[in-house]
């Protein structure tokens, strides 16, 4: 089956699913968190095919969510770093990582996203509107931005 483009859809979750939608593209991003920067080390921690993850990798960098640098230590070696918009993508990871743990893992997952310095797990990610008042899901509504407010 061919995958459908979202390109012109506008939505910003179709669009997001644009750039990010295709699970390796996910799994190169959890990966650049956790400081992975160079194509072998990409290839020998996902597992992944060279001509997969050269696809995925050229594409994160069309869209701006990486970037390609000669590495400090060998000029000759490529680095892939998170752009400001890459690292935007840290609440999406942590969320889609928090709602696995809750209902694949039971709450008992094999790792954890921790404050490196002190060990303590993250709270859960959450709704809030733009003055800080958490949100339960009946509260959301997704409008037109020329909308006006209700």
């Amino acid at each position: 089956m061919k995958r459908v483009s979202y390109a012109d859809m506008p939505c910003p979750v179709a669009q997001a699913l644009e750039r990010v939608g295709e699970w390796w593209s996910l799994l190169i991003l959890r990966e650049c968190f956790q400081g992975t920067r160079r194509f072998a080390d990409f290839e020998r921690r996902l597992g992944i095919a060279k001509n997969i993850l050269s696809s995925r990798l050229k594409r994160l960098v069309e869209v701006g969510i990486l970037e390609r640098r000669p590495a400090k230590d060998d000029p000759r070696q490529i680095e892939y770093r998170l752009t400001e918009c890459g690292k935007d993508l840290a609440p999406v990871l942590i969320a889609l990582a928090q709602w696995g743990d809750r209902w694949i893992y039971g709450g008992k997952s094999p790792v954890r996203f921790v404050n490196r310095h002190s060990g303590v797990p993250l709270a859960a990610v959450g709704l809030f509107d733009a003055a800080g008042e958490p949100l339960a899901l009946r509260d959301l509504a997704m409008r037109a931005c020329d909308e006006p407010p209700a």
